[in-house]
């Protein structure tokens, strides 16, 4: 069998394209960007994320609002399986979330584990996702143990664009 340097050329740049949708929306939650959050989803995707399911743009509206009622977030991807097959793929995404959340008055680590079940599309040699669902395969809470940024003085990510990662305020 002969190998097709096009063929592979197009599965290497259809993989780097959807990973970077992937990173759009993990960064737009975590940042409270919901541009860019929703920049991850082509116009007809439908998500399911087990606390709502509907269009990306009513997703990343519930998202973004629960996100915001808490101190922070961080949502970090792990090992992502891709098919892909001409203008279509399909994938399995882990995902390991961090949230500061507060229960009665207390402030809690909220860790949740689990995966997306993705389909995705190019259009317009745009790679974006079109069906998510999201499956929990762990979660716990935990009373918050982070004396250590107390202690320091520390730069901390910020949201809504006051993150470093956003303004790059280099010192002069």
């Amino acid at each position: 069998m002969a190998f097709d340097l096009e063929a592979e050329v197009r599965d290497l740049a259809a993989r780097r394209d959807i990973n970077d949708a992937l990173c759009r929306y993990m960064r737009g939650q975590d940042r409270l960007d919901p541009v860019l959050h929703r920049s991850a989803f082509h116009d007809d995707a439908w998500v399911d994320c087990g606390l709502m399911n509907g269009t990306a743009d009513e997703f990343v509206a519930f998202a973004q609002g629960f996100l915001a009622d808490i101190e922070s977030s961080q949502h970090i991807i792990g090992q992502v399986q891709l098919s892909v097959n001409g203008d279509k793929a399909s994938g399995e995404v882990y995902f390991y979330a961090y949230h500061r959340i507060a229960e009665d008055g207390m402030p809690k680590d909220l860790i949740v584990a689990g995966r997306y079940i993705d389909e995705y599309a190019c259009r317009n040699g745009d790679w974006r996702i079109v069906r998510r669902k999201e499956l929990i395969d762990w979660a716990r809470t935990d009373p918050a143990a982070d004396a250590f940024l107390r202690e320091n003085d520390l730069p901390r990510g910020g949201r809504r664009g006051a993150d470093f990662g956003q303004t790059r305020a280099w010192p002069a």
